[in-house]
């Protein structure tokens, strides 16, 4: 695990919280993954920040929910891609994960979900994977309605 990774652990008390910029739950720390927020990983060394592993560029994400789904997210409809990094940028400004900013994704996605519910890759499967919708969570007083 990349040291910028545990600094965020840390300061973000993810081992406590249990669930990831997203608003998806984990059960151990190595599940996490650095997502790059601003500067992709392929632009980093063009912009002089190595890998772009810097803790103002990264957002930790569940590796086997949250960050394939963000990635599906970006391939399928890039202004929500967008508008989700967003509130992940505003979060690590911030310096913490709000619950504002949860509700808010939470709602990007169900808007997703609604309509690419019904879309399957070439390979036949479905997209969206039933855990990207269940491992998510639970938001006290947050209605899931759709868009």
């Amino acid at each position: 695990m990349r040291k910028v990774t545990r600094e965020m652990i840390k300061d973000y008390d993810l081992k406590k919280k249990g669930y990831d910029f997203m608003g998806y739950t984990f059960d151990t720390i190595n599940e996490l993954s650095f997502h790059h927020l601003i500067v992709p990983k392929r632009e980093s060394r063009k912009k002089g920040i190595g890998e772009g592993y810097v803790k103002w560029n990264g957002a930790l994400l569940n590796q086997d929910t949250s960050h394939p789904y963000l990635h599906t997210i970006e391939r399928f409809d890039r202004e929500l891609f967008l508008e989700i990094t967003k509130e992940m940028v505003e979060e690590n400004l911030r310096g913490e994960i709000n619950i504002e900013n949860l509700k808010r994704i939470r709602e990007m996605l169900l808007w997703f979900e609604a309509h690419y519910d019904d879309i399957y890759s070439s390979s036949g499967k479905e997209i969206i994977k039933p855990e990207f919708k269940t491992k998510r969570l639970v938001l006290p007083g947050f209605e899931e309605r759709r868009r």
